[in-house]
C-alpha cells in the first residue's frame, strides 16, 4: 500500500487508489469559527490531556450516530473513544489475542486490519465470501476446522456494510446467522462499520451489534461522515469487556485527542450531519456511476466487477492466473494508480483482483482514469482462442 500511495503522489497521475471521503459539502467556514473558539475560549480544555475513555459529550453524541446506524439506546458508558477506528482494531487485537491465535476474517478484507493482526502476531485465517459478504455455512466449517485443529480463535473480524475493499453488503438475515454461529462456537465478533450510512439508495442495514451487544465489539468512526483528519473513532464494548478494553486503549494512546473530540462533538450536535451524509452518499453514487459506466465502455468483457450499492470502492477481477501487482506499475507509467488485490488478503498469490476507489475523484477524472487504465488491463489479457 505504501508503494501504491507513493506512486499516487506522482504529478499528473490519477489516483483510483485512496478511499478518501469527499469534503466539499462540509460547512468549512462555520467549522473554522468553531475551531477558533475552541482554542481562544476553551484552550485550557481543548489543548490539554483528557479522559482515557473520551469526553462524555462525544460519547453521548456518537450514540446518536449509532442510533442512525440501527443500534438503539446505546449506553455512552459502554463507549470508548479512540484515535480513529484503526486504533480500536489495534486495541481489540492486543486485548483479545495472544501470538499464534487466529483471527477469522472475510477474504478480501481491510488492509489496515491485516497489518494490525500481523503486528500482534495473530494468524489471519480467511473464510469464503460471495457478493453478500461472509457465507455462514462456510464460516461454521472454518470455525469447526480450527477447533478440531486445536487452534484458539481470538475473534471474527467482519465489515458487513459496503466492505472495504469488496463493497459487499451483508443482508440482515445473514447477519443473524453469523451471530448465531459465533454464539454457538463461542467466538466474539469485532464488527467494523465505517461505511454503513453511505448506501446509494437504501438506509443502513442494522449492524450485528444491534441485537447482539453482548457478543460484539462494534467499531464506528467519523472519518467517512465528517473528517478522517480529526482521527476520531469509537468502540461500543460489551459491559463484561469494557474495563479491559478501556485500560488496553489507555495504555496505547493515553487519551484520544481532546481538540478533535470537541470539534467532532460540535459537528454532530450543532449541524445537520445526517443531511450532510445524505448529500455525500448521493455524490458517491454519481461518481460510482461514472466509474462503472466508463469501465463498461472501455474494458474487455473478461474484466469483471461488482457494482456496489454504497461505500467507496469497486472490486474488480482479471481472469484467473493473472496477477495485478505488476500491472499496478505499468498503470502508473500510463498515468493512473489502483490497488492490487494482494493487499487485501493474507493468502499467497497470484491475485487477479484489484480495487478502484471513486469517492475522492470527480466524475470526468474517473472516466479519464479508466481510459488510461484500459490499455494496461486489456493488453494483459491472453489472446482469445
Amino acid at each position: 500500500m505504501r508503494d501504491v500511495f507513493d506512486l499516487a503522489m506522482t504529478p499528473g497521475v490519477i489516483s483510483l487508489a485512496g478511499g478518501n471521503p469527499w469534503l466539499d459539502d462540509l460547512p468549512l467556514a462555520d467549522l473554522g469559527i468553531i475551531a477558533e473558539e475552541l482554542v481562544a475560549r476553551q484552550g485550557h480544555l481543548s489543548l490539554q490531556y483528557g479522559a482515557g475513555q473520551g469526553t462524555p459529550e462525544l460519547r453521548d453524541a456518537v450514540c446518536s450516530v449509532m442510533a442512525a446506524d440501527g443500534i438503539a439506546r446505546a449506553d455512552p458508558e459502554h463507549v470508548v473513544i479512540t484515535p480513529g477506528s484503526q486504533a480500536a482494531i489495534d486495541t481489540a487485537a492486543r486485548m483479545l489475542g495472544n501470538p499464534g491465535d487466529v483471527v477469522v476474517m472475510e477474504d478480501p478484507t481491510f488492509v489496515g486490519a491485516l497489518n494490525t493482526f500481523n503486528t500482534w502476531e495473530l494468524d489471519a485465517v480467511t473464510t469464503p465470501t460471495d457478493d453478500e459478504g461472509l457465507i455462514p455455512a462456510m464460516l461454521r466449517t472454518t470455525l469447526r476446522e480450527l477447533r478440531a485443529a486445536g487452534r484458539r480463535v481470538a475473534f471474527l473480524y467482519t465489515i458487513p456494510s459496503y466492505a472495504n475493499p469488496s463493497g459487499a453488503l451483508m443482508p440482515a438475515e445473514r447477519r443473524e446467522e453469523v451471530a448465531r454461529i459465533c454464539r454457538e462456537e463461542d467466538v466474539l465478533i469485532v464488527e467494523d462499520n465505517a461505511y454503513g450510512q453511505l448506501g446509494f439508495e437504501d438506509g443502513p442495514v442494522a449492524p450485528i451489534a444491534a441485537a447482539h451487544r453482548d457478543q460484539v465489539i462494534y467499531l464506528g468512526t467519523v472519518s467517512k461522515i465528517f473528517s478522517p483528519g480529526v482521527r476520531i473513532g469509537w468502540a461500543l464494548v460489551p459491559p463484561a469487556l469494557l474495563r479491559e478494553f478501556y485500560l488496553s486503549a489507555e495504555s496505547a494512546f493515553v487519551c484520544p485527542p481532546v481538540f478533535s473530540q470537541m470539534l467532532s462533538t460540535a459537528f454532530l450536535t450543532r449541524f445537520d450531519w445526517q443531511a450532510h451524509v445524505a448529500r455525500c452518499a448521493a455524490e458517491y453514487a454519481r461518481r460510482c456511476d461514472a466509474l462503472v459506466d466508463e469501465m463498461e465502455q472501455s474494458l474487455d468483457p473478461r474484466v469483471t466487477w461488482t457494482r456496489p450499492a454504497g461505500g467507496f470502492f469497486v472490486w474488480s477481477r482479471m481472469p484467473d492466473g493473472l496477477d495485478t501487482l505488476p500491472l499496478m506499475h505499468t498503470a502508473a507509467e500510463a498515468g493512473v494508480v489502483f490497488v492490487p488485490g494482494g493487499a487485501f488478503t493474507p493468502d499467497a498469490g497470484p491475485h487477479p483482483h484489484f480495487r478502484l476507489a471513486f469517492s475522492f475523484v470527480a466524475p470526468e477524472t474517473l472516466r479519464e482514469g479508466v481510459r488510461r487504465l484500459a490499455p494496461v488491463l486489456n493488453g494483459a489479457l491472453p489472446d482469445a482462442p
